[in-house]
């Protein structure tokens, strides 16, 4: 007899607000803790970072009256080397910019996103329907 084993996910409806987005990264690392990866590991911090970024982005840029974002932690069983965080908002029609522009200097933000590619092996983003977007991004977790 095969046994199967479940993926590890974890996910979490808060509110687009920047405390919303402050408890994305913290429940990140809390929730990787719990799967064994403590916090003052380099995969926690790294997750924590991506985290708080997209969440970021959610309330940023994809916030919708009266709707929230859901963050979403993923560790497959059949690649338990790889976490995948998502964070999906309300506004499909706000895409993620391509990273081929890069922020001037001086500019106050912008960067986010060069950081989540810096610390991840992929990222990339996804319609959520009917009308939102799920921003996902993929790391070690070594």
């Amino acid at each position: 007899m095969k046994t199967q084993i479940s993926s590890l996910r974890f996910s979490r409806l808060l509110s687009a607000t920047p405390r919303g987005a402050r408890l994305a990264r913290l429940l990140t690392v809390q929730q990787l803790d719990t799967w064994g990866w403590p916090p003052a590991c380099a995969a926690s911090e790294y997750a924590a970072v991506v985290a708080a970024e997209l969440a970021a982005n959610a309330v940023t840029h994809g916030r919708a009256r009266g709707r929230g974002f859901r963050l979403t932690l993923i560790n497959e069983a059949s690649d338990c080397g790889t976490l995948r965080v998502e964070v999906t908002d309300a506004r499909g029609d706000r895409v993620p910019p391509s990273l081929a522009t890069v922020p001037e200097p001086t500019a106050e933000s912008g960067r986010g996103l060069l950081l989540v590619a810096a610390l991840t092996t992929r990222w990339g983003w996804e319609p959520y329907p009917p009308s939102g977007k799920t921003v996902w991004a993929c790391l070690p977790l070594t």
